[in-house]
């Protein structure tokens, strides 16, 4: 015996959603799937694989930033991205050295606050004024879940990782670019300015 064929029912209601089934709280910074905080000079917060690749590489972190998008960018990193970084040890000592902004030959900066005033942040910026410190309050160091966090909660960032993992998380939080290597520079994701001035395109 074979299965019985479903009859389809004709003329049926379709169901209305309520207000109540809907559970995503779109942020008020998203203008349909344009992210209206976006934009120069830009704040990327950089992951700890990130900065390892930049070395592998042979790519200043903010020329690179800078080739890709075509804009002044400042790369933001966080006390857990500093942590991971110290963890990891005498083998990536230069991408620690990097990441606190010492420059080698080269002269040492005095470490000042600087209030942000268009996201009210407070930056604490290294020895290199071109490299942002952010401070962490929540516990723990794991970098990947602070990262998504403070994507979250302000999406005036763009995300710079080569993370598998890391990158899918972020997929799924609309309005947030995530730059990568790809072919020895930087490519940018999901940014529409990025692509017009001659950014690779992903």
């Amino acid at each position: 015996m074979g299965k019985a064929k479903k009859t389809r029912k004709f003329a049926e209601v379709k169901r209305l959603l309520s207000p109540k089934d809907i559970d995503q709280k779109v942020s008020s910074a998203m203008f349909f799937k344009y992210n209206t905080q976006l934009g120069p000079p830009y704040q990327v917060l950089v992951d700890t694989n990130f900065i390892n690749f930049s070395i592998k590489n042979k790519i200043d972190l903010v020329k690179g930033m800078m080739d890709c998008l075509y804009a002044e960018c400042t790369p933001c990193i966080t006390d857990c991205v500093m942590a991971e970084l110290e963890k990891l040890g005498q083998k990536y000592r230069v991408a620690l050295k990097v990441a606190k902004g010492n420059r080698v030959g080269g002269q040492k900066y005095r470490v000042a606050l600087k209030v942000d005033k268009k996201y009210c942040v407070v930056l604490k910026v290294g020895k290199d004024p071109r490299i942002a410190r952010i401070p962490c309050t929540h516990k723990g160091t794991y970098a990947d879940d602070c990262l998504c966090e403070r994507v979250r909660q302000h999406k005036c960032y763009i995300v710079a990782t080569c993370d598998k993992d890391l990158r899918r998380r972020i997929r799924k939080i609309p309005g947030v670019p995530i730059m990568y290597l790809s072919q020895h520079r930087y490519s940018i994701e999901r940014l529409p300015e990025a692509t017009i001035g001659g950014a690779p395109r992903t």
